[in-house]
């Protein structure tokens, strides 16, 4: 690929970017990861993966705007419309698209191209280690949900039952703590494993801080409140 056509890709990506959450640093960390994990791949056209790298969530505003939308499904068609408008075969475009359509978690849209592999591993080591408690924290402020639910008695939950409102514990539990053994490369496989301590020990740290203080703290307040 030349420098002239990478540069309008890019162009349109960051046209498309606005999400605190999926911006184009995490794009460009995306893409980053994608050529680390390409190295241990074979027979990868890095022209697809650059691309399908740097389009992969250009549909995130339109799923932002209406829920019910999925981002993978529509930055697949645009990025289809984009590349055959702008002089890409039709067969280079599918193949972009598709691993597009194939970059999150779904049973029915698994990714089946080498490319589309490593786009899924690199977008998931994102979401792996300190990066992603960073930007999971970020996502979720911006959608207004808070750190922990409550229980009945008050008590702060730990996420793990998926009838808990959506909170960050839950999200931790139920996904970011469950992502390491969703992995196609070896190489995505042993990046995701060397950021896992560090997202535990700042769950656990978070959780037991919180825990205390509720242990604490309301014990004491029964203590100076009169019956």
């Amino acid at each position: 690929m030349d420098k002239k056509t990478y540069l309008m890709i890019e162009w349109y990506m960051l046209e498309c970017m606005d999400d605190a959450a999926h911006d184009p640093a995490h794009v460009y960390r995306v893409l980053f990861n994608a050529l680390d994990i390409a190295r241990f791949e074979n027979r990868v056209d890095y022209d697809i993966l650059i691309v399908a790298c740097l389009l992969h969530d250009i549909g995130r505003r339109e799923q932002f705007v209406d829920p019910a939308l999925d981002h993978a499904e529509v930055g697949g068609d645009k990025a289809y419309r984009f590349l055959t408008d702008h002089g890409f075969s039709d067969e280079f475009a599918q193949r972009v698209k598709a691993c597009i359509v194939a970059h999150r978690f779904r049973k029915e849209a698994r990714p089946e191209s080498v490319e589309a592999k490593i786009l899924f591993d690199a977008d998931k080591l994102d979401v792996a280690g300190a990066m992603g408690i960073a930007r999971t924290l970020l996502y979720k402020g911006d959608q207004n949900e808070p750190l922990y639910s409550l229980d009945e008695n008050g008590q702060p939950l730990d996420g793990g039952n998926a009838n808990e409102p959506q909170s960050f514990f839950k999200e931790y539990k139920i996904k970011l703590e469950r992502l390491y053994d969703r992995f196609y490369t070896e190489r995505g496989k042993n990046l995701a494993t060397e950021r896992r301590a560090a997202a535990i020990a700042f769950y656990e740290a978070l959780h037991k801080e919180v825990g205390d203080t509720y242990c604490i703290g309301a014990e004491l307040l029964r203590s100076v409140i009169d019956e």
